[in-house]
């Protein structure tokens, strides 16, 4: 983990002893706690915020960790997620794990093995997130052909017919791998930023444009004729036009 960089840790825990006990023994341990007593709050929280890891008590108010859980891997939030359950039984904790959780810890827990638990998580975290370039890219994905230039996601190198190669930008290879990805289809400015930065991605259109740009001067200096394919819809988004067999 970063040690710059304090994580932000949102806790969701209906007892407010307990919650507190936790948010202070995280703000000794050098990170940033944020509260939500119930599932509907921690739901508003994450449309807004970016958080590192979840602490999720299983029994919550007005729903169940697990639904919970349910909830935000089917809206796409990949946030590392550690249960903490008064439950012992087994086949809770696996349900748990099953579901999509990282981790889960037992009540009554020591605080230091829940800090020791927290930081291995967010080690794991950030192991995984070395490989990738963008929220839809990683190196290990294999090389393709978009307009007619050959992408290597590995090395980051677009080559071109008359052999020149060039280095794209790690959104840069994102944005043409997304495109790539559903051609003769609309894609808007939203999907796009959305699928390259993330869901919770501070990132305006004007940003994007500029990406655009650049990805266009690479072919325009190389390839001319074949970013034709690649089109901008006016106030919409963009297209990938392939002729139909």
């Amino acid at each position: 983990m970063n040690s710059i960089s304090k994580p932000l840790i949102l806790i969701i825990e209906n007892d407010t002893e307990t919650a507190a006990l936790i948010s202070t023994y995280l703000e000794k341990s050098n990170m940033y706690p944020q509260i939500c007593y119930n599932a509907e709050k921690a739901s508003n929280f994450l449309k807004n915020n970016f958080v590192n890891l979840i602490l999720l008590d299983v029994q919550l108010p007005d729903s169940s960790g697990f639904e919970f859980l349910k909830k935000i891997r089917i809206n796409n939030f990949k946030t590392p997620v550690i249960f903490l359950t008064g439950e012992t039984s087994e086949v809770k904790k696996i349900k748990g794990l099953e579901m999509g959780g990282d981790d889960y810890i037992t009540k009554p827990f020591s605080f230091p093995e829940l800090i020791a638990r927290i930081n291995t998580v967010l080690r794991r975290t950030e192991i995984i997130d070395d490989t990738k370039l963008s929220e839809n890219t990683t190196v290990n994905d294999k090389p393709f052909i978009f307009c007619n230039a050959e992408i290597t996601p590995e090395n980051l190198k677009i080559k071109f017919k008359n052999n020149k190669i060039e280095i794209l930008r790690p959104k840069d290879l994102g944005i043409i791998s997304y495109i790539k990805s559903k051609p003769n289809q609309i894609i808007t400015r939203k999907e796009l930023i959305h699928s390259i930065w993330g869901i919770h991605a501070n990132i305006n259109s004007r940003s994007l444009d500029q990406y655009i740009v650049k990805i266009r001067n690479i072919y325009n200096n190389n390839s001319k004729t074949d970013i034709d394919k690649f089109k901008t819809i006016h106030k919409i988004g963009y297209i990938y036009e392939l002729k139909e067999k």
